[in-house]
């Protein structure tokens, strides 16, 4: 677990996203980003919907991890990482409740995701961000991630972003 720098008491744990707990979060960040994408609240069909056509099983075992942030006891965020191919990961599921954004929790999830990937020998993360998610565009270019040739074709991916990480001391 890692305790963000802003003195906030935030932490992250690795939950399976199939449990109760991870489908919740999950649930969470389909419900931002749809409602984000119409510019109105998302509709419960909307949202199962979205967690059918892009499932997050694959995040756990040797496929990926997802962790939740918790602020104290509650969960305000997740984001995972699904192993590509050797050396490869992709940020996938990324979202930190409305209430905590602005104290660190971005950065303390991306940061614990990339030191996790690179303990399982991953060596570049890559992912995709929409256009109006203008914020977490931001975020990622602070934090070293950087424009790339296009390695996805879904309609959602305005922008192809991906980061080395320095190799892990043995």
């Amino acid at each position: 677990m890692t305790t963000a720098r802003s003195g906030d008491a935030l932490t992250t744990e690795l939950v399976d996203p199939r449990s109760a707990e991870g489908r919740a979060v999950v649930r969470r960040f389909y419900a931002d980003i749809v409602g984000r994408y119409w510019g109105r609240p998302a509709t419960d069909a909307e949202i199962e919907r979205a967690m059918l056509d892009e499932p997050s099983d694959d995040l756990r075992g040797d496929s990926g991890f997802l962790l939740v942030v918790q602020d104290g006891v509650h969960v305000v965020g997740c984001g995972g990482v699904r192993l590509i191919e050797p050396g490869v990961g992709e940020l996938t599921r990324i979202f930190i409740d409305k209430t905590v954004r602005g104290r660190g929790a971005g950065r303390t999830l991306i940061g614990e995701l990339e030191s996790m990937s690179a303990s399982r020998g991953v060596r570049t993360l890559r992912l995709t961000v929409r256009g109006d998610l203008v914020e977490a565009h931001r975020l990622y270019q602070r934090l070293g991630y950087e424009t790339v040739e296009p390695f996805s074709s879904s309609p959602y991916a305005d922008f192809h972003l991906a980061k080395k990480l320095p190799p892990t001391a043995d």
